[in-house]
């Protein structure tokens, strides 16, 4: 007989109706970006000349659940929400550990990864307010993809300005962007003003996503026909990912368990957010004791190592400051290949819960994740995204540490994407190419 844990599936009547918004649950109140030059706060209403209206007023929303509009929701079933809810028996087994894993598998749609939550939602939206295109950055390809995708559904065009060393190591992704009808450069690229500037200093510059975001905020700016749409770290971009804790939660009550340990990797901030803000509300309301573990990349350390004050959200310093641990805007990161997670900051919500002490935030090496994925690949026959290796490495080190203390502990990681399009890092790990 097979274990009800197994694989735990909702029905499409379960996809969650609302979203949850963390803003009036945080330790502290969010704190307003700020106008760099004045240092004063910036007003809602010049932020919606860059974003969408709706997003901007979800950002500074303080209604705890948010309704999701039906066309939204609809959508979300066509690309297979609800996600299934798995546990890795056979990563315990190699493991010898007392712990039981679960994780949440974002990488069954056809973006392969938990972007299309948040771009979805963001298209609808500026489908409705008559918005023709949107700019907008991506990393690995993953939130260009989904964005592209959406946009694709929704009858808006797209401009992805893609970070140039994910953009050689990842032709997969760009060409998934432009079957969607994107179009995709390289970042930095010719096209403006600022980029120009970087390849003048450095001909190789090997880009990252404070460059890219820079790069698109110009685009929108000096065109007539777009805005700019952004894949994290924005916390009404995380409430959108809820529907994946929301999910999750639901999940664990249906074989009446409760996750002791919560993990997630960490780029700018909406998986991780989006998987674990549930159950930091359901700590808040004394229903659980969970922890809550956030990995980055060693070499990215913005969490690990960056200072937690006011900073721009790209290189060119276009944007309003926010608050949130950074390593500074002109911070450019080695060209690892976890792309989605080579930003110099972390989303100032995930960042109040950091500096709270209700998020752990560690680090681990490239190749010590890699070295996880093969081990998942072998055990649970999925090969996952490089980013999402991060949280599985930190899913595995957690359950070597029940191995070790004797304890039988629930750990949930997201499975934020897939690895189908980033086998050429793989190849070079398998090589002994890679460091």
């Amino acid at each position: 007989m097979v274990q009800k844990d197994l694989k735990v599936l909702l029905d499409v009547e379960d996809v969650p109706k609302q979203y949850y918004n963390i803003n009036p649950d945080l330790p502290e109140p969010p704190a307003p970006p700020l106008n760099p030059a004045t240092k004063e706060p910036i007003p809602p209403e010049a932020l919606k000349t860059i974003f969408p209206n709706e997003l901007v007023n979800l950002e500074i929303s303080g209604e705890r659940f948010v309704n999701i509009p039906e066309e939204v929701r609809e959508m979300y079933i066509r690309v297979n929400r609800p996600s299934p809810l798995c546990r890795a028996t056979r990563l315990e087994k190699y493991l010898k550990t007392p712990a039981k894993i679960f994780f949440k598998r974002e990488d069954l749609n056809p973006c392969g990864s938990h972007k299309p939550n948040t771009a979805i939602a963001q298209s609808y939206y500026a489908m409705k307010e008559g918005i023709t295109r949107l700019t907008t950055e991506t990393g690995a390809g993953q939130w260009g993809s989904a964005l592209a995708f959406a946009n694709c559904m929704f009858g808006i065009k797209t401009t992805v300005y893609m970070v140039r060393v994910s953009y050689d190591q990842k032709p997969g992704r760009r060409t998934i962007m432009q079957m969607y009808g994107a179009e995709v450069f390289p970042s930095p690229s010719e096209r403006t003003k600022f980029g120009r500037k970087l390849l003048k200093e450095n001909p190789a510059h090997p880009g990252s996503l404070g460059v890219a975001i820079s790069e698109a905020l110009e685009d929108m700016m000096t065109a007539k026909d777009a805005k700019y749409s952004l894949g994290s770290v924005l916390t009404s971009v995380i409430t959108h990912q809820t529907v994946i804790g929301l999910e999750a939660k639901k999940q664990f009550e249906m074989i009446d368990t409760k996750p002791d340990v919560l993990v997630g990797c960490v780029g700018g901030g909406s998986n991780f957010g989006g998987f674990s803000y549930p159950f930091i509300y359901e700590n808040k309301k004394k229903k659980l004791n969970a922890r809550f573990v956030a990995v980055e990349p060693k070499s990215v350390p913005s969490m690990t190592e960056g200072k937690y004050e006011y900073d721009f959200g790209d290189s060119a310093g276009m944007t309003p400051t926010l608050l949130m641990y950074t390593l500074g805007h002109n911070f450019i990161p080695s060209p690892i290949h976890a792309g989605g997670l080579r930003y110099h900051g972390c989303a100032p919500s995930l960042s109040n819960l950091i500096k709270n002490k209700v998020v752990e935030a560690v680090s681990y090496p490239q190749l010590d994740t890699f070295q996880a994925a093969d081990m998942f690949a072998k055990t649970e026959g999925i090969i996952v995204a490089p980013e999402t290796s991060h949280a599985l490495k930190g899913a595995i080190v957690e359950a070597l540490n029940c191995k070790k203390k004797g304890e039988e502990k629930v750990i949930c990681f997201n499975l934020s994407g897939h690895g189908l399009l980033d086998l050429g890092g793989y190849d070079k790990f398998l090589s002994g190419q890679l460091k």
